[in-house]
């Protein structure tokens, strides 16, 4: 039996989600998310996996735990909200700081601070961690948040933009980084780096030298009219001194982040700033730590993850590449070299100290990830055991392609369900990555085309212009023009898919969420080649969505000031009057990047216009719908609304829905 029959097997499968390697090469360390008992939420535990083993589970606490890293002498450092044993009712609801001796035992608490701990780093003996922090005295900082708690207070007085982020308030508290030593029980000589920085360090990154003796991290420098820039810093961890690393007018600079293990060196990526003409760009920066002086590598592969060879020679990279996310090997002085041929994605860098393997997360789209071993000479994958089993998938995977009106080429996958064939074709659904700067290279736990497959549809996921992985000029061309050259390629891809004998292509649908949302709600106006279209967490009106994402410089500067003439030609609400296909709207109410309101105006408009439709309404969730039992909704009402759109079964409203 598939994984995929019910989908409440399928949200119950465990995830690996990230991979540490010790330091002296005999184990890995993967945070591991799983079902919590209750069956409503997930948890994350940490599980061992030595390369020449089986996994094996390091813990169990209620709470989870997440982020860890080993110390120089091979224990394991991670955050928890578990409570600390040693302090009696302790009822701790923020991270702290906890160590796993390598030597075995429990683990035990290092470190705690009010407002919880964040990322951290740790070389020999220094550890540098984030907190959140509120303004004032910080001795007293502990008594002010629960009087703030217990007086019932939410407010929070902001000065500058923005004021939330994706799914969560920003504020009261803000970043710092603190350094301590690893020592006894608890850390000691903790020192706050950073006493006034502001909003400087909000999402902040950062990496440590190998010397312990500067942390390397991200600094937002804000500008008038909403604009913030982002430089890269250094800061002396005995003096709190700061020097900025990199800056550039037109450029934020930014992880991933890695520094040369000789010290010499920072590997980040810099990203061009967008304008009205002039598209965003990602590139691999590498400067001198001493002197700042930097320039880019590797043109047209857009990073995703960065670790440093051993010797400091050469920086190995993860980047899209034509729907895979391929390891690449680029040397200080050379070319640059795929190292990973196959069609796989990597994340998740860990070069050995011996220079002769990398481990990384190894995946594709019908592969969940586990870890593997990639030998650097030739290039060979291993696939290591797994704490998380890959599922099966029900069908075939296949690669096709078509030529845009323009001469581009547009590539895709085609997810084929079991039994499709001319004498019995698959009803055809089309789904459209978010982004718009992304690609379908990878396993998607949230969108998945694997459950569609199991119910019988055929699943084309192409990469239009704005996809990653084609190189530059593949985002230049849909840059600013979203809505009408997007639409000219997916009509070329599907054409070519639908005219396949074992596609149906009488019976098609279409899908998508956040940009991919975008293009569903502007195919409803342009096109009624499909019978249904699925919408979630999709912009309908630019001008009102501009001025209400917890991001809106950066989309104001491909678009212009609100009211402008982009808005006009590219916001899907203007073909309102030209929508005849079926629509299923779905929205979470606490998704701040597409505010609730463009579901709203769009199930108004949609109301009036008489169209035929349903809101799927989620008051908990966010961009994603990520509880388990709100994404088994999810799944369920797309299927019955795509089944009686496309299928023409009768509709059969989800038990699983209100």
């Amino acid at each position: 039996m598939s994984a995929f029959d019910d989908i409440r097997d399928y949200v119950a499968i465990p995830r690996v989600l990230s991979l540490k390697l010790s330091p002296d090469g005999s184990r890995l360390i993967s945070a591991v998310q799983s079902l919590n008992p209750d069956g409503k939420s997930y948890g994350t535990a940490l599980w061992a996996i030595p390369v020449d083993g089986e996994p094996y589970r390091l813990t169990r606490s209620a709470k989870g735990e997440s982020a860890a890293e080993f110390t120089d002498a091979g224990d394991v450092l991670f955050t928890s909200a578990r409570p600390d044993p040693t302090v009696k009712d302790a009822t701790d609801e923020v991270p702290a700081l906890w160590l796993l001796p390598r030597s075995g035992g429990e683990a035990r608490q290092v470190a705690a601070r009010p407002g919880g701990i964040g990322a951290f780093r740790t070389v020999g003996d220094v550890v540098v961690f984030a907190s959140d922090v509120l303004t004032g005295e910080e001795a007293a900082e502990e008594e002010r948040r629960k009087a703030r708690k217990d007086a019932g207070i939410s407010a929070i007085l902001h000065e500058s933009y923005p004021v939330r982020y994706w799914d969560h308030d920003l504020g009261p508290g803000r970043t710092r980084l603190f350094a301590a030593k690893l020592g006894g029980d608890r850390l000691e000589d903790v020192r706050d780096l950073t006493p006034d920085p502001g909003e400087a360090l909000r999402d902040v990154t950062f990496a440590l030298t190998p010397d312990g003796a500067t942390v390397v991290a991200t600094w937002r420098t804000f500008l008038p009219g909403g604009e913030l820039r982002v430089d890269l810093v250094a800061i002396d961890v005995a003096t709190g001194e700061r020097r900025t690393l990199f800056t550039d007018e037109g450029h934020d600079f930014g992880g991933p982040l890695a520094i040369s293990p000789d010290g010499t060196r920072v590997a980040c990526v810099r990203e061009r700033l967008g304008g009205i003409d002039v598209p965003v760009r990602n590139e691999l920066w590498i400067g001198d730590l001493a002197t700042g002086e930097a320039r880019g590598y590797a043109p047209d592969l857009f990073p995703m993850d960065v670790e440093w060879a051993p010797d400091s020679s050469a920086v190995y990279l993860v980047a899209d590449h034509q729907g895979r996310r391929p390891i690449f090997r680029v040397p200080l002085d050379g070319e640059v070299a795929r190292l990973t041929q196959d069609d796989a994605a990597y994340l998740g860098l860990n070069p050995s100290a011996d220079g002769r393997f990398v481990y990384a997360l190894h995946s594709a789209v019908d592969r969940a990830p586990g870890p593997a071993r990639i030998d650097t000479a030739t290039g060979e994958i291993t696939d290591l055991p797994s704490p998380a089993p890959r599922p099966e998938v029900p069908g075939t995977l296949t690669e096709i392609s078509a030529t845009a009106d323009d001469g581009t080429t547009i590539r895709g996958w085609l997810v084929l369900p079991e039994g499709a064939s001319a004498a019995n074709p698959a009803p055809f659904l089309l789904w459209i990555h978010g982004g718009p700067v992304a690609s379908w290279n990878d396993w998607q736990w949230r969108w998945q085309s694997w459950i569609m497959a199991q119910h019988g549809y055929a699943v084309l996921l192409p990469d239009p212009c704005l996809s990653t992985g084609y190189g530059q000029e593949m985002i230049d061309r849909g840059w600013g023009d979203w809505g009408p050259r997007t639409l000219a390629d997916l009509d070329a891809i599907v054409d070519v898919a639908v005219a396949r004998d074992d596609i149906d292509g009488e019976r098609i649908g279409a899908m998508g969420g956040s940009y991919g949302g975008y293009m569903a709600n502007w195919i409803a106006g342009h096109s009624d080649r499909y019978k249904a279209l699925v919408t979630h967490a999709a912009l309908w009106n630019l001008d009102q969505f501009a001025g209400t994402t917890d991001a809106a410089m950066y989309w104001q500067r491909e678009f212009g000031e609100p009211g402008s003439e982009r808005y006009t030609k590219l916001s899907p609400h203007h073909g309102l009057g030209d929508i005849t296909t079926p629509m299923l709207v779905i929205h979470g109410d606490k998704d701040y990047r597409v505010p609730i309101g463009e579901a709203l105006r769009l199930w108004w408009d949609l109301q009036r216009s008489d169209v035929e439709s349903k809101f799927l309404y989620f008051p908990d969730e966010n961009h994603w719908i990520l509880k388990p039992g709100n994404a088994v909704a999810w799944y369920e009402t797309v299927l019955a609304f795509l089944a009686q759109h496309v299928l023409g079964q009768e509709w059969k409203r989800p038990d699983s829905v209100a």
